[in-house]
């Protein structure tokens, strides 16, 4: 399997159980050799944006920097006008049908490992 989805908002965590969520998931991935993971983070029940996408993005530029993954493109910029969704696009093909791509989805964020 090259891509998986996980939802880091099932059953309402808070930002820091979320933020071990995402970290569990990673390491999972890595473990399964899995090269792209698309996270569903919502974007908060106001729709001004939420407290954990904004964490999600924060934890994955981190990770980017030390390089722990290779690639993040938030959910609005999952499109072919994107550089770093073309890199994903790349390692995994098949995120070309995922339901999100081109539909800037303020609630996901995909990550190329």
């Amino acid at each position: 399997m090259n891509c998986q989805t996980v939802n880091l908002e099932a059953g309402m965590p808070t930002v820091e159980a979320a933020r071990a969520r995402l970290s569990q998931a990673l390491r999972v991935a890595r473990a399964n050799r899995v090269r792209v993971v698309k996270l569903v983070h919502g974007y908060g029940s106001s729709g001004t944006g939420g407290r954990m996408k904004a964490d999600v993005q924060k934890v994955l530029a981190g990770k980017k920097q030390a390089g722990e993954i290779r690639e993040y493109v938030k959910g609005e910029d999952f499109s072919a006008f994107s550089p770093e969704a073309r890199r994903i696009l790349d390692a995994c093909p098949e995120m070309s049908r995922d339901a999100d791509y081109a539909r800037a989805n303020h609630g996901i964020t995909v990550v190329l490992l």
